[in-house]
């Protein structure tokens, strides 16, 4: 576990935090429409899969690497473990000058998420959880604090941009029955840990790509938490595109509480 959380930093400070408010001029590029990447997230991703690779030989499963060829994403269920890497979660914010970004990893096995390690470079903080054996915050282990009883003080998260319009005006509708809900940070990577450390009690995601979600969500289960798809099934990494809809939340009632609200709404 601490070897990979070494890893991380040392690529963050190797390839990304040098280039925090200082890319240049052709070192940020478009991947697909209205989605940049930088040469922080190229580079940080090769150092950090030759790295782990060298500490357990399975393949790795990078965001940059799957944009390249979107078949190595098939590893995640043809392979009996894999790595996944993102490594610059948030590269909108990253490019930005804007501090909420993350660099990510996580280990899978027959599908299911085992570990997994967030560093928050602007704060130094890191993050680690493994199957079964806690959810910590650098040397502090975590646990989830109470989420408000009454749904009105409850605040929460709605990530809409990848909704249909009459999807999105449902559950939009079905915010007003909650406190404060905002657009969220761009970043799964702060946003997941926003929920451990209960500064938000929940957040809907539409688009559900594995290098993003594996990480956080096995954070927030061994705090207490819950990542489960709408019909509740706990959250498992799939292959882009297999699987869109998830919910977040502080506990399972919590997470019953909102997905009723805002299913019925």
């Amino acid at each position: 576990m601490d070897k990979v959380a070494e890893i991380l930093a040392e690529a963050s400070a190797q390839a990304v935090e040098p280039r925090f408010r200082a890319l240049a001029a052709g070192e940020v590029m478009e991947k697909a429409p209205g989605e940049v990447v930088t040469i922080a997230d190229r580079e940080a991703e090769a150092i950090i899969t030759r790295r782990l690779h060298e500490l357990l030989p399975v393949p790795v499963v990078g965001e940059e690497a799957v944009a390249a060829d979107p078949s190595l994403a098939d590893a995640i269920h043809d392979e009996p473990a894999v790595w996944l890497v993102d490594p610059v979660d948030g590269t909108s914010n990253f490019v930005a000058g804007r501090p909420d970004y993350a660099v990510m990893c996580s280990l899978v096995r027959t599908g299911r998420t085992v570990a997994s390690w967030i560093w928050q470079p602007a704060t130094a903080t890191g993050y680690r959880a493994e199957l079964g054996s806690g959810a910590w915050r650098d040397s502090e282990r975590l646990t989830r604090p109470p989420a408000p009883a009454d749904a009105g003080k409850l605040t929460g998260v709605l990530k809409s941009r990848f909704l249909d319009p009459v999807d999105r005006h449902r559950l939009e509708a079905g915010c007003s029955a909650f406190g404060e809900i905002s657009p969220g940070r761009s970043a799964a990577g702060i946003e997941y840990p926003d929920v451990v450390e209960g500064r938000t009690d929940f957040i809907f995601y539409w688009r559900t790509l594995p290098w993003d979600h594996a990480p956080g969500s096995l954070l927030l289960a061994e705090a207490g938490g819950v990542a489960a798809r709408l019909d509740g099934t706990p959250y498992q990494p799939e292959a882009p595109g297999c699987v869109d809809g998830l919910l977040v939340a502080a506990d399972p009632d919590t997470w019953e509480r909102t997905r009723g609200i805002l299913l019925n709404a």
